[in-house]
């Protein structure tokens, strides 16, 4: 009995530090990020930064949710995923406004900062694939992660078409990419959430 309990305490405690240090590192690339966004007039870059605080959230409340019972833990999920349906939906109307107000998108600033936003994401990703498939606070922050390192790939790919055409529209459409992304993703998690079982026994 010693040794399990010894065993769930050192589960914990990895737990904790993984996730504290996910939430140091996105909280510090939404604030950079969000720099780079407005200053190279890109709505990719700012839809990524806003896809780091939603993660950030996200991981603040699995670390919430790590001590607690099942039913916490699934509310932590389903907030997260309201959360991330409130980002997406605020991404597609910063598009909206980008098109009809017009931008003029910097490409090498959008490459350079997307690469150091995936330099970091695949690390937070390594770190949370061991929780993939635990419980679904944890799952939850690795879908979160997995959906900016994709996010990351489109802004890169987006700003080099940006320098080399000159377009501004390979920034609006990466942008409403990734807000729709975001929204899909945030119903996924929202009907995991929802298949969770309540601490008496039912799915809600």
């Amino acid at each position: 009995m010693a040794c399990e309990c010894a065993q769930v305490s050192a589960q914990t405690q990895q737990e904790r530090t993984t996730l504290r240090i996910a939430l140091v590192l996105n909280a510090a690339m939404f604030v950079i990020g969000m720099a780079a966004g407005l200053w190279a007039q890109s709505t990719g870059l700012i839809a990524d930064s806003l896809d780091m605080l939603a993660d950030a959230a996200a991981y603040a409340l699995a670390l919430l949710a790590v001590t607690r019972g099942l039913d916490f833990k699934r509310n932590a999920a389903r907030w997260s995923g309201w959360l991330l349906l409130i980002l997406g939906a605020g991404i597609i109307l910063d598009v909206t406004r980008r098109t009809l107000l017009g931008s003029e998108p910097q490409g090498d600033i959008m490459m350079l900062f997307s690469v150091i936003s995936l330099v970091v994401n695949v690390i937070v990703l390594n770190l949370l694939s061991r929780f993939r498939h635990g419980e679904v606070h944890l799952r939850t922050t690795w879908v979160f992660t997995r959906m900016d390192v994709l996010a990351n790939l489109g802004v890169f790919a987006s700003g080099l078409v940006v320098s080399l055409t000159h377009l501004r529209y390979a920034d609006l459409v990466i942008g409403l990419i990734i807000g729709l992304y975001v929204m899909k993703e945030a119903r996924d998690i929202l009907r995991d959430a929802a298949q969770v079982p309540c601490a008496n026994g039912d799915a809600v």
